[in-house]
């Protein structure tokens, strides 16, 4: 054969590797594209729904969403109340870690005497929304934050009532947020009840829309009796754990918090239609999820599965692994890293949380860890880890009883009932735990065979070798990020304010223009600095490096970290 005959099928073999070479690193280059990110969060939610086992209530919605996606029943939040919980949600962190877990930081002080503070995260750490942010999504949130810190300006594109991914920049990557507000405890309180009146969530992202219950809060937002929906009948007889008496007034507490969910699944279908219509859904990982816990008493503000473990659904595009359970243990600390991993971003090493989804899938964690210390006016100090079967629970102040007499909580007619039973002597033994007057200084229970946690196993002898083993892994837990459950509140504040009396400030920002390249800088270590070029802009940029600006414009600088005051706004106008 001659050489010219050759060259032909090489010329031809050449070019079909070529080809090949090229659709590979197009697929490649397709698989690391970042994916939009949706959450669908409720609140005070407990396993009530089908897809988790519990056929009292119909949510079409999420029912529909667990047939397409995947139901996690093992996810567990770090407090059984919402502020520290979505702190560690927020930055990754164990609330207990970074000055989070005292429910409220900004509140009680007439009572506790301690000032007003907020969370102080390591400086390196960030909300995880800038670091997405950073990586060009456009982050939005609707609308609740209360993450136990202010957060920066630079956190999100927005967060208001019309935050929403139809805002975004074209084809822009997005995470949006939205917080379902029925479920929450309030909606258990008389009159009955809190409710959204219109489905207030399909009308985000329209500005000229206005609602009729826009900016009231769910506390005070309450309807008749005779304008409340009803998805149930009155006459439904509802299981009751038996930590909770069966009774009248508990039966229609149940009926409201059921009742209440149909109401958020109708809020949930809401914003998927949206999704749907807008032919996102598969380019879209949906996620759905609860705040910690149930809203009923001895189960909010609770280190019991009752107060801590919450339904998590995810539907992937294109349906993937639709349908299926996966029963791994998860920690709200896991959602940072997981959001990171899921946009091809490697997660910092500070997170105290592991990625178990995405290009940077972590190893299948062994334990959760949860913590609680003051709730409102009334302190305590409880921390717990848990395994698969067996959860442990340490009592640094077993001298005093487990329960709170929290204001807020004793506005739910069951907890007014099981008070009233205590006054009369009538309650029964598993009822009567939560009143006891002393509690043991450690607890085990087996979460499996005792799912209300009411028999504790620490002292029987054939339980000692896991009793051993959670509490040398809390020991273990409470070294690795630095929290020491006997520090009193006071002596906290002082840690977190390096020894200040007073609140620290971030510094105002540099601000360098030369050439109309603009150079901006704050001496305060882990400050978040946000710029506008333009006063009407909805949203702050994160500054990250110098940048051009254009001759006339108005440049407004403001620095923040993270538990300090937000620095003085610099506005100044470029000339040329």
């Amino acid at each position: 054969m001659s050489i010219k005959k050759l060259q032909y099928p090489l010329i031809l073999l050449f070019c079909l590797i070529l080809l090949f070479n090229c659709q590979t690193s197009k697929k490649e280059k397709n698989e690391e594209k970042q994916p939009n990110i949706l959450w669908l969060v409720t609140e005070d939610m407990g396993h009530y729904i089908p897809s988790f086992g519990d056929s009292t209530i119909v949510t079409p919605n999420l029912s529909r969403l667990a047939s397409e996606g995947v139901i996690y029943p093992n996810l567990y939040s770090t407090s059984g109340v919402c502020a520290p919980s979505r702190a560690a949600i927020a930055t990754g962190m164990y609330p207990s870690s970074i000055g989070a877990n005292h429910m409220r930081t900004t509140s009680y002080s007439e009572v506790t005497g301690v000032p007003k503070y907020g969370a102080v995260p390591p400086e390196y750490v960030k909300m995880v929304s800038e670091t997405l942010r950073k990586q060009g999504y456009y982050c939005t949130n609707n609308y609740k934050e209360d993450y136990q810190f202010r957060a920066p300006v630079t956190a999100w594109d927005e967060s208001s009532p019309y935050a929403h991914w139809k805002n975004r920049a074209k084809e822009q990557p997005f995470f949006a947020v939205f917080n379902f507000t029925d479920t929450h405890e309030s909606g258990l309180f008389e009159p009955y009840g809190f409710r959204e009146i219109e489905t207030r969530h399909y009308y985000a992202g329209d500005r000229s829309y206005n609602w009729k219950n826009k900016g009231k809060s769910h506390a005070n937002n309450r309807m008749t009796e005779a304008e409340t929906p009803v998805h149930l009948s009155k006459d439904t007889k509802f299981k009751v754990p038996p930590y909770l008496p069966n009774n009248a007034v508990t039966q229609r507490d149940l009926w409201k918090l059921y009742n209440n969910i149909a109401e958020m699944d109708k809020q949930v279908g809401a914003v998927l239609k949206q999704l749907e219509d807008d032919g996102l859904l598969e380019n879209t990982i949906v996620m759905f999820y609860g705040d910690h816990g149930g809203p009923m008493p001895r189960e909010k503000r609770l280190i019991y599965d009752s107060g801590l473990k919450t339904p998590m659904i995810i539907r992937f595009p294109n349906k993937k692994n639709a349908g299926t359970k996966n029963e791994q243990l998860l920690s709200f600390t896991d959602f940072a890293p997981t959001l990171l991993s899921l946009s091809n971003q490697k997660p910092a090493d500070y997170f105290q949380g592991k990625a178990f989804l995405g290009k940077y899938k972590a190893e299948e964690r062994k334990y959760i860890h949860a913590a609680a210390d003051r709730f409102d006016g009334f302190t305590d100090a409880i921390r717990a880890v848990k395994d698969h079967q067996f959860k442990y629970i340490r009592n640094y102040k077993p001298e005093q009883g487990y329960y709170l007499p929290v204001t807020y909580r004793e506005r739910i007619p069951t907890m007014q009932e099981l008070l009233r039973l205590k006054e009369e002597g009538k309650l029964t033994d598993a009822q009567q735990q939560w009143f006891r007057d002393k509690k043991p200084k450690e607890e085990l229970f087996d979460c499996i065979n005792d799912p209300f946690e009411l028999n504790n196993l620490a002292e029987k002898p054939e339980y000692q070798e896991k009793l051993a083993e959670l509490s040398a892994e809390m020991n273990r837990w409470l070294k690795e990020i630095g929290d020491n459950p006997n520090l009193a509140e006071k002596e906290l504040v002082a840690k977190l304010w390096n020894g200040s009396k007073t609140k620290p400030v971030t510094l105002a920002p540099i601000v360098n223009i030369n050439n109309a390249k603009v150079t901006i800088s704050c001496a305060t270590k882990g400050a978040s600095i946000g710029y506008k070029t333009d006063p009407k802009a909805k949203s702050w940029q994160v500054y990250t490096t110098p940048f051009t600006i254009k001759p006339n414009s108005k440049l407004i600088v403001k620095a923040h970290r993270i538990g300090y005051v937000p620095s003085e706004q610099i506005a100044l106008d470029v000339s040329k």
